[in-house]
C-alpha cells in the first residue's frame, strides 16, 4: 500500500509541476494605475481645432471574482473651434465606480470588464479668461459637474504585478456649458502594491 501511495504522490508531483501561475485579481489586493487617452476621436490634421485628452490616476481594490471598486481622479481637456482659433474646456473630475469582470481566459492572463462610475468635479472654459483675442465675450461660466460614466476595460496582465490597460468610456455630464457626452479611449498601467 505504501509503494503505491508513493508511486501516485510521485506521478501527481510531476503531473503538476509543468507550470505556476501567479495569483491574480484576488480579494483585497490593491493597484494603483494611470491612464490617458485621446478624447472625441483620434487626433487628425482636420480636427486639431477638436483635439481633446485626458489623464488621470486611479486607486483599484479587487473583490470576489476579480471585480473591482475604482476611485480615482482625472483631467480631460478638449478644445472647441472659434472662428481661426480653438477655445479649450478643461474638466477636473474625482470618480467612484463598480467593475463587474465578464470574461476572463483559464490562465487569469487577460481580463474584460465593464463598469459604471459616478463622476463629479469642476469645469473652467479658456482658464477663467472672458475676454477673447477679437473682443468677443465669453458669457459661460465655470461650472461644478456631476454626472456618471460607463466603461468597457480590458486588463493584460504583462508581468504578476504589472498590468496594461485598455478602455473606451462614455462619460454624461451635468452642470457643463459644453457637450454633455464626451467619448473617451486610452491605455494605462496598473501596479498591484499587495
Amino acid at each position: 500500500m505504501k509503494k503505491i501511495l508513493f508511486f501516485f504522490s510521485l506521478v501527481l508531483c510531476f503531473a503538476l509541476t509543468d507550470r505556476a501561475h501567479a495569483q491574480r485579481a484576488l480579494s483585497d489586493m490593491r493597484g494603483l494605475e494611470i491612464r490617458s487617452g485621446m478624447v472625441d476621436g483620434f487626433h487628425s490634421k482636420d480636427k486639431h481645432n477638436e483635439l481633446g485628452y485626458y489623464f488621470g490616476a486611479a486607486m483599484t481594490t479587487y473583490t470576489r471574482n476579480a471585480n473591482k471598486w475604482v476611485f480615482g481622479a482625472e483631467f480631460l481637456h478638449r478644445y472647441y473651434p472659434y472662428k481661426d482659433g480653438r477655445l479649450p474646456l478643461s474638466q477636473f473630475t474625482g470618480e467612484g465606480g463598480y467593475y463587474y469582470k465578464f470574461l476572463s481566459d483559464h490562465s487569469k492572463t487577460v481580463f474584460f470588464s465593464i463598469g459604471a462610475s459616478a463622476l463629479a468635479g469642476y469645469e473652467t472654459i479658456n482658464w477663467g479668461e472672458k475676454l477673447l483675442y477679437d473682443g468677443a465675450t465669453i458669457r459661460n461660466e465655470d461650472n461644478f459637474l456631476y454626472g456618471g460614466a460607463i466603461t468597457l476595460e480590458m486588463e493584460v496582465y504583462l508581468a504578476d504585478r504589472i498590468i496594461l490597460l485598455l478602455s473606451g468610456r462614455e462619460r454624461a455630464l451635468w452642470g457643463t456649458s459644453a457637450d454633455k457626452f464626451h467619448f473617451q479611449f486610452g491605455f494605462g498601467l496598473k501596479y498591484i502594491i499587495n
